[in-house]
């Protein structure tokens, strides 16, 4: 790869100073990195659940190292800027979070999210105090590299079964002021949802599309104002979806009607090769 990390970095940053909104992929390995930059994608992003699902795990299950590792294989098969999906940024604490950033910026990455979110059923969120601290140690670290590094903070109430907007925006602005560059609450129900949190921010907004029920035209946000749109797991679960309904042709129906529809391997072959 012949762009620098810094070079990455700075790109990245500008696509958040508009104008427009833009989308960014998410990659699961090299070969999907590789094709989503032949389809012009100006960044691409890890999804902790399409890396889970690739090593034939659940969303929420890798290690620290395991993502790292993921993250590392797309960022070495691209010239794009990458942004990591860090989930909670594997550990609870303050100091655990910062070593997290510090390690993402090790593995060529230019920006990352980390979520509210505890992994734990009976406390789905951590308390906001303790969630403000941890973006705040994130953002220290980030702050620390030669380059400016992206910092997403997200709040999860939407995914964790605590849909309560209020207290996503509460939160959303708190990690704002934390220093966060840009805010992200995967799941709002409606169009009017976006515009609200959009409008209660000074800092980009970014967007979960790919949620059935809850993905909106890319017109649509740009005018609710969201400023990146991400794919999260959807291109994965459309790959897989694929393969199951390929497999299942063969297995149940003994045809091979799938060929017709999709890519030959020199097709394949091509878009991954840039």
């Amino acid at each position: 790869m012949t762009v620098s990390q810094s070079e990455k970095a700075e790109r990245f940053a500008a696509l958040h100073k508009g104008p427009g909104t833009f989308i960014i992929a998410n990659a699961w390995d090299a070969g999907s990195a590789r094709i989503l930059s032949t389809l012009g994608f100006a960044a691409l992003a890890t999804s902790s659940g399409a890396a889970a699902g690739v090593l034939g795990k659940r969303d929420g299950t890798m290690t620290r190292d395991e993502s790292l590792a993921n993250a590392r294989a797309i960022v070495a098969a691209t010239d794009l800027p990458v942004s990591a999906d860090l989930e909670h940024a594997f550990g609870d604490s303050p100091e655990a979070v910062a070593t997290t950033f510090r390690l993402a910026a090790g593995a060529g990455l230019v920006g990352a999210s980390i979520e509210d979110a505890t992994g734990d059923p009976a406390q789905p969120l951590f308390p906001i105090e303790q969630a403000v601290e941890r973006v705040a140690a994130s953002v220290a670290a980030a702050r620390k590299l030669p380059f400016p590094f992206t910092l997403t903070a997200r709040a999860e109430n939407f995914f964790c079964g605590k849909p309560d907007l209020d207290d996503t925006i509460k939160r959303l602005q708190a990690y704002e002021k934390a220093g966060a560059d840009v805010l992200m609450a995967p799941g709002l129900p409606d169009i009017a949802a976006v515009r609200t949190v959009c409008a209660s921010l000074s800092r980009p907004f970014s967007f979960t599309g790919g949620i059935k029920g809850r993905s909106f035209p890319i017109a649509a946000l740009a005018e609710a104002g969201v400023r990146r749109v991400s794919l999260a797991t959807s291109l994965y679960r459309a790959a897989m979806n694929g393969l199951v309904a390929a497999a299942r042709e063969v297995r149940n129906e003994g045809s091979f009607g799938y060929v017709d529809r999709i890519l030959t391997t020199p097709e394949l072959y091509s878009l991954m090769a840039n």
